[in-house]
């Protein structure tokens, strides 16, 4: 699904990315972990468009989008939930997910009141997946921290992407809340392909899935989150002995 190689990224005389190498398989669930400062979000900026490589390819499905446009790349399928929560706080929750799914609508139904049917079906199924099916009619603003995240991945999901990046989908969160958010990852994601950025490790944990490890601009490690906790030179520079 995603097959980045030797990617490189430097801002300045600071070097981000020197030589990355990472492939993420089909339906596949990966977590992406690292120091602060490692360059997680920046791999995120690069793979949308965002920002531009200084060298390597990164490739969707076979198609190198290393130089395309965030559109065009959006409109490949790749879609992107942000780490601070992006919801019309004056809308209601069903109203947020009518808007993010009217992109697949034709120019000319774009003005119309009437929502189309398949597209009511496919907000209905997400609402109860995000765990927001008996708050469709309250605004935005009245959600939790929590629920505005969770309401942003059902934004992202209305559109059917084929492969969605979270950047730390629980920053902010309670710790019930976070539990709830790996339930519902893992319940929207068991037949979709999705890459998680998150500084979680009790969250990380939960998913129990693989796990990447960035350090100095290059994978350190991967493997399943035991394996990782269980490696001592991970532990030292970032999960700590405590795991």
């Amino acid at each position: 699904m995603l097959d980045i190689k030797d990617l490189k990224k430097s801002f300045g005389g600071l070097t981000i990315f020197s030589n990355l190498n990472l492939t993420v398989d089909a339906l596949e669930l990966r977590c992406i972990i690292g120091p602060n400062g490692t360059g997680k979000t920046t791999l995120f900026n690069l793979i949308t468009g965002q920002l531009k490589s200084d060298g390597g390819v990164i490739a969707f499905q076979g198609r190198d989008i290393t130089k395309l446009k965030v559109h065009e790349i959006n409109r490949l399928g790749i879609g992107r939930k942000f780490q601070t929560p992006a919801v019309f706080e004056d809308l209601t929750v069903w109203d947020n997910l009518v808007v993010a799914g009217t992109g697949h609508w034709a120019t000319n139904n774009l003005f119309s009141s009437r929502v189309d049917s398949t597209l009511a079906d496919r907000a209905q199924e997400i609402l109860a997946n995000v765990r927001l099916k008996e708050l469709r009619e309250l605004p935005a603003s009245k959600l939790s921290h929590g629920q505005k995240q969770w309401l942003e991945i059902g934004m992202v999901m209305l559109n059917d992407p084929k492969l969605v990046l979270l950047d730390e989908p629980t920053a902010g969160m309670t710790l019930s809340e976070t539990a709830e958010t790996a339930d519902i990852i893992l319940d929207v994601f068991r037949d979709r392909t999705a890459v998680v950025i998150e500084h979680d490790i009790a969250f990380v944990r939960r998913l129990d899935t693989h796990v990447t490890v960035l350090y100095r601009g290059e994978v350190m490690r991967e493997g399943r989150f035991d394996e990782i906790a269980a490696d001592e030179a991970v532990r030292r520079v970032y999960l700590g002995e405590e795991v």
